[in-house]
């Protein structure tokens, strides 16, 4: 029970720490509101249940171990960001301008989006791989069990306080909405945040 109280911890301080997640949550509630920003924490915490699974079926060891299927996954991660922020660079209209996300469609785009940006970053799957495992209780046996539970924890928390992040992103969205000068600007910082993250993640080292 020690274990769990302290990896609850540990999963808060490590969802609240800025990273390229909750930057994107944030940056799709500011420019399109509470709704895209909400479709995008349920999308990147869906990828967590597939790093979950990599990790407690060893795909992330064979990810570990060989370069080459990390560095081609890392790549494609790093190509799908910085595709993100070249299509948002490239757009002519203020990225506030308009109406909200609100349909199906685009709220639908906006989460697959997101699932697929978490799921090609592999330093999430070797973070959880080296995560996860240090708070099993051995003693307690059924390790797989006990990651699939702490996978879950984590998932439960980083869905609470992305959600959280999206819902005020939103109501900052609302006010700037109605500057056009302040989205042009942030039509462009969107992008470079995109980019940034994308070329980041590119030149990342294998080691966690």
């Amino acid at each position: 029970m020690y274990n769990l109280y302290l990896f609850m911890l540990a999963s808060v301080l490590l969802t609240i720490a800025p990273g390229p997640d909750n930057i994107y949550v944030l940056t799709r509630g500011i420019a399109q509101g509470r709704g895209a920003a909400l479709a995008a924490a349920v999308g990147f915490t869906s990828g967590l249940v597939g790093h979950t699974m990599l990790a407690v079926f060893g795909l992330a060891a064979v990810i570990r171990s060989s370069e080459l299927l990390f560095s081609l996954i890392k790549f494609a991660g790093a190509a799908y960001l910085l595709y993100l922020g070249y299509r948002t660079l490239r757009q002519r209209e203020p990225l506030l301008s308009g109406e909200p996300a609100g349909n199906a469609v685009a709220l639908r785009r906006i989460y697959g989006q997101s699932v697929v940006a978490n799921l090609l970053n592999p330093k999430v799957s070797l973070f959880f791989l080296s995560f996860l495992p240090q708070f099993v209780n051995r003693d307690a046996g059924h390790p797989e069990l006990q990651m699939l539970v702490l996978g879950g924890v984590f998932i439960v928390v980083t869905l609470v306080i992305f959600g959280m992040i999206a819902l005020c992103s939103g109501t900052l969205g609302n006010w700037l909405r109605t500057r056009p000068a302040v989205s042009r600007r942030l039509n462009t910082a969107a992008g470079v945040t995109f980019i940034g993250i994308g070329v980041r993640l590119a030149v990342s080292e294998r080691g966690i």
